[in-house]
């Protein structure tokens, strides 16, 4: 053990705290909601995107303070090919069939969505078979 595990374990507790109250939100706001965001994604109600440019408003100054403060932001590494198109195509269609976006999926088992413990299973194997293959896949 390091000398910095309990202020490590602090800071766990904080980030589940933060989580939990996440999950909350997105829960109460009906963002895990799948009939907000079959609405959304058929073009029908603008909730969705009202609570996205929300997330940009608050992001964006924030990100501005950071610079200004002098905080060090690595540079996102963009790259080129088929692995956007596949990937995006993989996260809509599993989007699509499950109904909730890997972000809500905690929130929705503690909202009593239990089935939903199935997708977060299937969601650490896809991670992890993901893991294993990266160094053979062509980036």
């Amino acid at each position: 053990m390091s000398a910095t595990s309990p202020h490590r374990e602090r800071w766990l507790g904080a980030y589940l705290a933060l989580g939990v109250l996440f999950g909350i939100v997105l829960t109460k706001g009906e963002l895990v909601s799948w009939f907000r965001i079959e609405e959304a994604l058929r073009f029908k109600g603008a909730y969705l995107y009202e609570v996205f440019a929300s997330a940009l408003a608050v992001a964006a100054p924030g990100f501005a303070l950071l610079k200004r403060r002098g905080t060090v932001l690595p540079p996102k590494a963009l790259g080129r090919g088929v692995r956007y198109a596949a990937g995006g195509a993989a996260f809509g269609l599993g989007w699509g069939i499950v109904g909730a976006c890997p972000g809500p999926l905690f929130a929705l088992v503690g909202a009593g969505v239990g089935v939903m413990a199935v997708t977060i299973v299937a969601a650490l194997a896809g991670t992890w078979t993901y893991g294993y293959l990266r160094p053979r896949l062509p980036h």
